[in-house]
């Protein structure tokens, strides 16, 4: 007698991608992305049940005296970067290769909020004469896919609320490592919740998300007009992605 089997309801079916991803986080000396420096790095690889598979951190002398503040939030004094720090050139070097050996290999990159890692790191290289990644692909930036997936949520989309929000743990935050890891796994979250919506492909997914970060700087621009907090003629808010 042959037992039936009930067929996997799409709803458990996740994205061929979640099966290994990269991840991506930098802590810096500030928010500019044109001139602030890389403070600490990470990149890793996540397997599908979140498990690390392959890490690599880095602590960067800058170059610059860190900001008090900067410091308060990722917890590394000047001291310390010029003490325990690598030169930047050197870190901004191997972290370029270790994305690009993710990107050559087919694998995504989740970096939370990607515009801001990927830019800075873009013009880091340039400071220091490391051919830049111009373009990084495939990336998945949760917070892009979580605004497009629960559009009409209240409350703040930073990492720490958003982890939260999916039951993601999310120890020691503003540490590179611990936002990497954090970041892919939610990342894994989105997918495992809504991969049925999802684009059945990485080159897909990531297109959308450039059309999804637009549409979503669109709509904060509109929104900070009607508040007041921007004048209707000053530039809107950037909707490039992954990288300005």
């Amino acid at each position: 007698m042959t037992t039936w089997q009930a067929e996997p309801l799409p709803l458990f079916q996740t994205p061929e991608w979640a099966r290994l991803i990269g991840v991506f986080d930098l802590e810096t000396t500030g928010i500019d992305v044109e001139n602030d420096r890389i403070v600490t790095a990470h990149v890793g690889v996540l397997d599908v049940d979140g498990h690390v598979v392959d890490a690599r951190d880095w602590l960067a002398d800058p170059g610059v005296e860190i900001p008090a503040g900067a410091a308060a939030i990722h917890g590394i004094s000047t001291e310390r970067a010029r003490a325990e720090g690598a030169p930047a050139p050197r870190v901004v070097s191997e972290v370029v290769d270790a994305l690009s050996a993710l990107f050559a290999a087919g694998i995504p990159v989740v970096a939370y909020n990607a515009p801001f890692d990927f830019s800075l790191l873009k013009n880091e290289a340039i400071r220091h004469g490391v051919e830049p990644i111009a373009a990084p692909s495939p990336v998945i930036d949760p917070l892009v896919v979580d605004k497009t997936y629960d559009r009409y949520r209240r409350g703040k989309r930073t990492l720490s609320v958003v982890a939260e929000h999916y039951s993601v743990p999310l120890e020691s935050a503003h540490e590179a490592c611990a936002d990497a890891v954090a970041a892919g796994r939610l990342a894994l979250a989105l997918a495992e919740k809504f991969g049925p919506w999802m684009p059945s492909t990485l080159d897909e997914l990531h297109t959308r998300q450039i059309g999804w970060a637009r549409a979503q700087a669109a709509s904060l621009t509109e929104y900070f007009i009607k508040i007041g907090r921007l004048d209707a003629m000053a530039p809107p808010v950037d909707g490039a992605w992954p990288i300005r």
